[in-house]
């Protein structure tokens, strides 16, 4: 069973568009012990209303280290029936230099890599338990 910790959103103003800006970051929990960490942000100046994302799966137990664990960048987008999460490049993540993280993989190797479905039931989750992106997402 996974279970989250919600710090407080940041807020700034958006580099690209000069408009309000929100960054999260989240602890994931599997049966209690530490899983996996998430950062999101969106803007809700942009037309595209997407939140971008990172997850970062592994080993996060004491004396585990950056590279016991793998980052995944993704977009998330709501349509009228459904959420559609996209697995994007590195380049495109706006953590992919974050140390703690692990390795940011590019999509290609997301797509194969083990443990995406493992990242996209924990988007499963941002959209539905988390209350600041799923308020954002469905215009609320």
């Amino acid at each position: 069973m996974l279970s989250f910790e919600f710090e407080p959103p940041t807020e700034s103003t958006c580099t690209c568009c000069g408009g309000h800006s929100t960054a999260l970051t989240r602890f994931v929990y599997r049966d209690g012990d530490a899983y996996a960490i998430y950062y999101a942000r969106f803007s809700a100046n942009h037309p595209e209303h997407t939140v971008i994302a990172t997850v970062s799966v592994g080993d996060w137990g004491e004396g585990a280290t950056p590279g016991n664990r793998v980052a995944f960048a993704f977009e998330i987008r709501s349509s009228e029936s459904e959420y559609q999460v996209s697995l994007i490049d590195a380049e495109f993540s706006p953590w992919r230099d974050a140390k703690v993280i692990g390795r940011t993989l590019d999509r290609s190797e997301a797509l194969v890599h083990p443990m995406v479905k493992e990242v996209f039931h924990i988007a499963d989750h941002m959209v539905t338990d988390d209350p600041v992106i799923q308020g954002y997402l469905n215009g609320t």
